[in-house]
């Protein structure tokens, strides 16, 4: 990649910095080599630099430069870092272009684009700031994906959407036969911890058969809905932005939008449409599993009947809870797709976004399941449903 001496002479690198107005200008000469000497100005450079205090911008000059190699990228690299720490504009000016393509290509690195490789720590204020500022750069990304996808159902209501309903099918079979083993271990342990809480509680009251109406109501208005929905979001949320995520690095969705066929159309909707049908199975299978989980504590150590357990819970749901957690299953099914897909449509063009895309999925629909599940029930409480 460097550029060769068409002479056999050598002249010595050197670097000189001037000033025109508020415009640093750093003139780079001579033969840059890792083998020589001259090219370690660095720093003194750097001093020199400090003394323009009231420059505003830097500009690189290399009309004379002969040869170079890697050293002349490191001086290059280490000086336009010093630039973004002190906030001075940065123009390329004359540099080469192999040098100008070498450079974009180092700062296209996972470390520099998730931030990993910056040790330098920013003040408390600054770090706040930020984090509003990414909030409301999000939330406006959340909403202009959701209305994308609003104009997509209404693409497909009229027909006139590219629906593969190829990935429509398997998303439903990943969604619900493939998803019953973990949803229902982990139901059963709930509905486990919940009638041994309850009955170590109910115990001292002689109203051990109580357990039941503990158990069933907690399953299927709250618990039922809001751990299959975690359940969801750290298996099936992840999975989107994983699956999407590598369709954009591989360029992929770029492929589809040459072909004008929308990503929401193709993949989202099939995603969004399956989970949503199949989470409302999905948690009256786990209310069912967590139940039982709650019934053998009751028929283990209270010595309930299981007639009598059977009996109880009965009576204790009504159509009302029933409804309820469906109606919550169906939200949270909304917000696992949503988050899912939207982390992977947004993704970098890398192995790390890919992961941090996952990951932010995952963080992103836990968060908003358990906001949503405090929303309803405050709703309830105001409705008297």
């Amino acid at each position: 990649m460097a550029k060769t001496s068409s002479s056999s002479s050598i002249v010595p690198a050197e670097a000189k910095l001037s000033q025109s107005g508020d415009e640093l200008i750093l003139n780079v000469t001579g033969d840059w080599s890792l083998h020589a000497s001259e090219h370690l100005q660095a720093q003194a450079i750097f001093s020199e630099l400090e003394k323009h205090s009231g420059a505003k911008s830097l500009i690189f000059q290399a009309d004379r430069l002969g040869s170079w190699d890697t050293s002349l990228l490191i001086f290059v690299n280490r000086i336009e870092e010093w630039c973004r720490e002190h906030n001075l504009k940065i123009e390329q000016g004359t540099l080469p272009a192999g040098i100008t393509g070498l450079l974009a290509l180092a700062d296209e690195v996972p470390e520099r684009k998730t931030g990993r490789g910056d040790a330098k720590r920013e003040s408390f204020i600054t770090a706040i700031g930020k984090t509003v500022l990414e909030g409301i750069s999000e939330f406006k990304e959340t909403v202009e994906f959701v209305g994308e996808t609003v104009l997509s159902f209404g693409r497909i209501l009229r027909g006139k959407a590219a629906f593969d309903w190829r990935l429509f099918w398997l998303t439903i079979e990943e969604c619900s036969a493939q998803a019953l083993p973990i949803a229902g271990l982990i139901s059963f342990l709930v509905g486990l911890i919940l009638g041994f809480v309850g009955s170590v509680q109910l115990k001292q009251f002689g109203a051990g058969i109580y357990v039941a109406n503990l158990v069933a109501v907690a399953m299927a208005r709250e618990m039922g809905a809001i751990m299959t929905g975690i359940i969801m979001a750290g298996r099936t949320g992840a999975a989107f932005a994983a699956q999407i995520g590598t369709m954009k690095v591989s360029e992929e969705v770029d492929a589809l939008r040459t072909l004008a066929i929308s990503p929401s159309d193709f993949l989202v909707a099939p995603r969004l449409i399956a989970l949503c049908l199949m989470m409302p199975l999905l948690v009256l299978y786990a209310d069912a599993v967590g139940i039982l989980g709650g019934a053998v504590v009751g028929v283990g150590t209270l010595g309930i009947s299981w007639v009598q357990y059977w009996n109880q819970t009965l009576g204790a749901m009504n159509l009302a809870d029933i409804i309820t957690g469906l109606l919550k299953s169906a939200v949270f099914g909304v917000i696992v797709a949503v988050a899912g897909c939207q982390k992977g449509i947004q993704c970098g063009n890398n192995a790390a976004a890919v992961g941090n895309a996952a990951t932010s999925a995952v963080v992103l629909a836990i968060t908003w399941i358990v906001a949503s599940d405090a929303i309803i029930d405050v709703l309830q409480q105001i409705l008297k449903f």
